[in-house]
């Protein structure tokens, strides 16, 4: 699941609900009689932070919302912004499996032409947002590297998610961003598959029947038992809720579990290609 965008209108959303906050921001500071270094210390962020923040150009943490409106005593009105801002950092067909994402339980995932972006260093991430087709500008790359990475939060909350993925390996010979990059990513990769609530298997060029031939998805379940697909290719995706798709995607998962390499071999195997490097 992979929030790569093309550029100009949902970035222009976006870009917008940042830009409301950030004017927001600087009235509330203003009225309290506060320079931006002032707020910073309050805070705990630079001055340069705090003035990327209302000019719209960085994305503020829940954290901070949350920390500001108390200290500038906005009665909520920042807080309230919240979650708005929190979506404003992805695409607009992204926005709804990203909410669905973070709050599930169980995340199955299947990928085809990347590490998928929950795996990502932030060097890969920057990557890959680089060689984006159209460009995308310097601003809007780092606001979705910022974002990717603040996806990953699902790996440090508690209870743990459980998550699997079925890699094709190759994803794991693709030198994105070149040697340094990708092996860092790699044993990146390994270091995250020894976590005890994740499973990482590869699926083998050399297998002569293959269950994925329609291309990569994700499986999400709620806390409150939900079954959801996403699939998505060329910025267009679906949430898929009907029973009967989201069930034919779970068969189709299962199956590419069982043709793909168990999760030592798959280690063994992205040990290997650091190897020979």
């Amino acid at each position: 699941m992979d929030d790569e965008v093309q550029q100009p209108e949902e970035y222009e959303v976006g870009a917008g609900m940042l830009c409301v906050f950030g004017r927001q921001l600087k009235l509330f500071r203003e009225r309290a009689g506060l320079d931006r270094a002032g707020l910073g210390s309050l805070t705990g962020y630079s001055a340069s932070t705090i003035a990327s923040f209302e000019q719209g150009r960085r994305i503020p943490p829940p954290k901070f919302i949350d920390q500001v409106d108390e200290a500038l005593d906005a009665h909520g009105v920042l807080s309230t912004s919240k979650d708005a801002v929190a979506r404003a950092q992805y695409p607009a067909f992204f926005q709804g499996a990203a909410k669905l994402e973070a709050e599930a339980v169980e995340l199955h995932v299947y990928d085809t032409q990347l590490v998928n972006g929950l795996l990502q260093t932030e060097e890969y991430a920057r990557s890959v947002f680089a060689m984006w087709q159209p460009p995308l500008d310097e601003t809007l790359i780092e606001q979705r590297v910022a974002a990717r990475l603040a996806r990953q939060e699902i790996f440090t909350r508690r209870p743990a998610s459980h998550l699997s993925f079925v890699i094709e390996e190759a994803v794991l010979l693709r030198t994105l961003g070149g040697e340094v990059i990708w092996r860092d990513q790699l044993e990146h990769l390994m270091l995250m598959a020894e976590k005890r609530n994740m499973v990482v298997q590869v699926m083998p060029l050399s297998r002569q029947e293959h269950a994925g031939l329609a291309g990569p998805f994700t499986l999400m379940e709620t806390k409150e038992g939900r079954r959801i697909a996403y699939t998505e290719v060329q910025s267009v995706s679906r949430v898929h809720t009907e029973r009967s798709k989201v069930r034919e995607l779970e068969r189709t998962y299962g199956i590419l579990r069982t043709q793909a390499q168990t999760p030592t071999e798959s280690l063994a195997l992205i040990e290997k290609l650091l190897g020979e490097r």
